[in-house]
């Protein structure tokens, strides 16, 4: 059996999607059941649970020899800010697998996860690592580069299909990393499968390096449009983190994330190592863009 949490999410439903297809038992865990009731049809087990609960991760934890996390809440306040869900959640979630006998734990990261990244999240994913390379868990940590679902449509593309502009936090111009969700659905599932990925951290990221700018001028091109681009400057970004993070500290972390220079640290990825290892056909952004061009096009 193995545990899903972070199901409703564009990759944990992937990779339960990929699972149940490979004939594996799947359970998913959730905070919202009803909004995993589409997996349940499809034949996953679910159960409530909250990672800022944890009895209920001991609960889920208990039958499962395989757990795969990939909840997370950047974007979290209150209850379920950051803190309390990437940090001591995750914690809590490492022993609740201990306490239940679990045998391979697969944690999804983050590239650039490190101990003095000057954003927080990143701080907080390096820890939650090392806590489980200390764990009694074989484990395989997963760093995926930034979503294309996310990153390259959500936050830049799919306004200019809807209305032909965009704003972009920042300049615009650092370049970084685009990984299609399904990539990274595929390692994820030989990490739950392989016994010879066990105690490996795994970089996973698309074949190019793009600036945000180059994104929205894809979107343009493959959508027949000149877009219309307006930016956030840094130094107001920095201020609106300022006055953000007391009552919204996940929009207070995206503003500060996007002040920082474009040298504070590197978002680029070489994927010729992770192809060396595993036989992928990455998607590019430029067939991400247009499928989701196709899409809009009905």
């Amino acid at each position: 059996m193995i545990l899903i949490v972070g199901a409703s999410g564009a990759l944990g439903r992937e990779v339960v999607t990929r699972l149940l297809a490979g004939g594996e038992q799947v359970r998913v865990m959730a905070r919202a059941p009803a909004k995993v009731e589409d997996l349940k049809r499809a034949g996953a087990e679910v159960v409530q649970g909250d990672l800022v609960d944890a009895p209920s991760l001991l609960r889920a934890c208990t039958g499962a020899d395989r757990v795969f996390v990939a909840a997370h809440a950047m974007l979290g306040k209150g209850d379920h800010d950051s803190r309390a869900v990437d940090d001591v959640g995750h914690r809590a979630l490492i022993d609740a697998a201990v306490a239940a006998g679990v045998s391979r734990f697969v944690y999804v990261s983050i590239l650039a996860a490190a101990p003095d990244h000057p954003v927080d999240f990143w701080r907080t994913k390096f820890g939650i690592e090392e806590y489980l390379k200390a764990s009694a868990l074989s484990y395989t940590i997963l760093r995926p580069s930034a979503f294309m679902e996310t990153h390259a449509h959500t936050f830049c593309g799919k306004s200019i299909l809807e209305s032909g502009k965009t704003t972009l936090l920042g300049k615009g111009t650092k370049p970084r990393n685009f990984v299609a969700v399904r990539d990274v659905a595929a390692v994820a599932v030989l990490a739950l499968t392989d016994p010879g990925l066990q105690n490996r951290t795994i970089e996973i990221g698309g074949p190019g390096d793009f600036t945000n700018n180059e994104v929205a001028a894809l979107y343009g091109e493959l959508a027949g449009v000149t877009p219309k681009v307006r930016h956030v400057p840094p130094a107001v970004a920095r201020g609106m983190s300022v006055v953000l993070k007391p009552f919204q500290p996940g929009v207070s972390r995206i503003m500060y994330l996007n002040s920082l220079p474009d040298d504070a640290f590197s978002e680029c990825f070489d994927p010729g190592p992770l192809l060396a290892e595993f036989p992928l056909q990455l998607t590019t952004l430029e067939e991400f863009v247009g499928e989701r061009v196709a899409e809009a096009k009905g």
